[in-house]
């Protein structure tokens, strides 16, 4: 990658010199690039979009492992019970029940609380098919967890991963979705843009 966004002092970090190289070739090979400036905070939720292919998956876990960035990831459990599992979850990969979704705020409100440092990445939209709505639950997390949602927007003509500023959340649920959506207006995932 030509540019590569220096991590800020209070960012967890992935302990590793390999990997991060290793994904640094691979990204450049792909032609990907990250562009902006990450927020010096020691814990927020990073939120991906528009999410229509399961190379989102795979360019955005690239990504934060060549930047050795330590951002958890919310997965589906059958992913990582799969053979996945096993390149997943040491990457920070975290497993969710999507039928039990109702105690997923609280679980990640505790996490939070735990940890002094801690990013946590996950796709509102829910799914790569079509959606007129997305997933609050990002939103109930950040509520609960007290941290700002940083917006990462995927653009497949231009192949940039570009970071947003860190929007803090007033607390109201419909406002804060509306205004957050609006931020991703103009850019255009592998499929479809978001709606």
């Amino acid at each position: 990658m030509s540019t590569v966004p220096p991590l800020p002092p209070q960012a967890p970090r992935i302990d590793s010199r390999f990997w991060p190289w290793l994904c640094r070739g691979l990204l450049h090979l792909g032609g990907w690039r990250l562009l902006g400036e990450f927020p010096d905070l020691p814990k927020l939720i990073v939120i991906g979009a528009p999410h229509s292919s399961y190379w989102d998956g795979v360019w955005g876990l690239l990504m934060k492992v060549a930047l050795g960035v330590d951002v958890n990831i919310m997965i589906k459990r059958e992913v990582l019970r799969s053979p996945l599992g096993l390149i997943l979850r040491p990457i920070g990969c975290i497993p969710i029940d999507r039928r039990a979704a109702t105690d997923v705020v609280g679980q990640m409100t505790a996490r939070f609380a735990r940890k002094p440092r801690m990013w946590l990445g996950i796709t509102p939209e829910g799914t790569r098919k079509p959606v007129t709505q997305w997933k609050t639950g990002f939103l109930r997390i950040a509520y609960a967890a007290k941290v700002p949602v940083l917006p990462v927007f995927f653009d497949y003509p231009s192949k940039t991963f570009t970071l947003g500023q860190p929007f803090y959340p007033a607390g109201d649920l419909d406002a804060d979705m509306l205004a957050i959506r609006a931020l991703f207006r103009g850019y255009h995932g592998k499929y479809r843009d978001t709606e």
